[in-house]
């Protein structure tokens, strides 16, 4: 928190109560900012003189993202006319700072991302410590920001219009309706990607990092999961699923996921295979089981040929084996070969025979699809950060501008919720807009 001294001639929260602006007040007062306040006060007091005070432009800072401003003139036209607004900030002489002030400031900021980073993880590990089972189940997804910045073009001098960090991605949806036909979405945008990973349960962020478009999202996951193994191993370590659309799908995140973390991947799998009705046989299976692109297990009667789904019975660590069993046997249901069957008491199938197939929660049970609902957090995080953060229409040039914007917004998600939670008001940690 951006610790002010108080002003002793009158209080504005004794004249009327702060209504809409206790969400800002919220956000103040659970930022963990004390340190680096300190850091830009030691420089601001060796290089420049101090008519607008560090603490004062930061509350600021937070007051244009939590009360959804779309640029800095707009913040200091609603501080310009709100002395309660000025007041919570901690502008007590009226004073509200020129444009070209928050122009230097906001450059000073990037130059401290690392502390501004360092603020996010100190709330990550504030709320795992406030909410029971938070970090337990992850999501993950990539976020397309759009710039409205004019495109670079070699052929033409910078003028400050163009974004010469941003590029054009490609994101392609897939489907098939109910009636059997396919479908297909191409969705491009020129600008950045933010790559965000979070809580399912309570859709909070809890690591992230933004990159220029076309930057592969499967890369960058093992990027962020490397990061969280240094900056967050508790997090890591009690993780104990991650859930992700098919863009994620492929052998090395699964495995790595599994095989380094212990971490049970529940991934979409993208269906490459030419038929996608085709049922792949096991040679070392005397030719009478085999499984699909989903990972379901069948069996076919050595007698009849008749094809059966076979049971699921769990996960078995040790053997890190799928423990699968016979239909006819879960069922009673009546098989010729039954006898003959050498699989009549069941089988194991090792992850390591198809590692993108064979998952330890199997993808054919209720409850991976229980689990894969889950995914939709992450979807709603990003909605709120196109609708109450503004990033569906911003005006931000450079990737270091976009980093320090994301952060900033992230960190309000956080200290909002901390808030809340402080002020035993659990039911409100993902809303952004209503007054405590």
């Amino acid at each position: 928190m951006a610790i002010i001294p108080q002003q002793t001639l009158f209080m504005w929260n004794e004249l009327e109560k702060l209504g809409d602006l206790e969400r800002l007040k919220l956000v103040i007062e659970n930022l963990p900012d004390e340190d680096l306040m300190i850091k830009l006060e030691k420089e601001r007091g060796k290089t420049g003189r101090d008519d607008y005070p560090i603490r004062p432009l930061w509350n600021t800072i937070f007051a244009g993202i939590v009360f959804q401003h779309p640029s800095i003139e707009s913040l200091r036209r609603e501080l310009m006319r709100n002395a309660q607004l000025r007041h919570i900030c901690g502008i007590y002489n009226g004073a509200v700072a020129p444009p070209w002030v928050y122009t230097g400031f906001l450059k000073k900021l990037i130059k401290h991302q690392k502390e501004i980073e360092k603020m996010f993880l100190e709330l990550v590990t504030e709320l795992k410590e406030l909410l029971p089972g938070f970090g337990k189940n992850l999501a993950i997804d990539g976020k397309p920001i759009e710039s409205l910045a004019k495109r670079y073009n070699k052929s033409k001098k910078e003028d400050g219009r163009r974004d010469l960090d941003a590029n054009k991605g490609i994101k392609v949806y897939k489907g098939k309706r109910e009636d059997g036909t396919l479908w297909e979405k191409v969705k491009e945008w020129f600008g950045y990607k933010l790559h965000l990973i979070v809580d399912a349960d309570y859709e909070l962020p809890v690591a992230f990092e933004v990159t220029k478009a076309t930057a592969s999202e499967q890369v960058e996951a093992h990027k962020l999961l490397e990061r969280m193994k240094t900056e967050q191993p508790e997090i890591l370590k009690e993780c104990e699923i991650m859930i992700a659309d098919k863009g994620y799908d492929g052998e090395e995140i699964i495995s790595k996921l599994w095989d380094e973390y212990r971490i049970k991947p529940v991934i979409d799998i993208r269906n490459c295979w030419t038929d996608k009705n085709e049922i792949k046989m096991f040679k070392s299976r005397k030719n009478i089981i085999g499984y699909d692109n989903q990972g379901q297990i069948y069996c076919y009667c050595p007698e009849s040929g008749e094809r059966r789904i076979m049971v699921n019975n769990g996960f078995e660590q040790k053997r890190e084996s799928l423990k699968i069993g016979c239909p006819a046997q879960a069922y009673g249901l009546t098989c010729k070969g039954k006898e003959k069957c050498p699989y009549k008491s069941g089988l194991r199938i090792k992850l390591s025979e198809d590692k993108r197939r064979f998952t330890p929660i199997a993808r054919s049970t209720y409850k991976w699809k229980r689990l894969y609902k889950k995914r939709t957090a992450v979807e709603r995080v990003n909605s709120r950060l196109d609708v109450s953060f503004g990033f569906e229409r911003h005006f931000i040039r450079g990737q270091n501008k976009m980093k320090l914007r994301s952060s900033l917004a992230l960190i309000v998600m956080l200290a909002m919720a901390v808030g809340r939670i402080k002020q035993k008001q659990e039911d409100k940690i993902r809303s952004l807009v209503k007054s405590a």
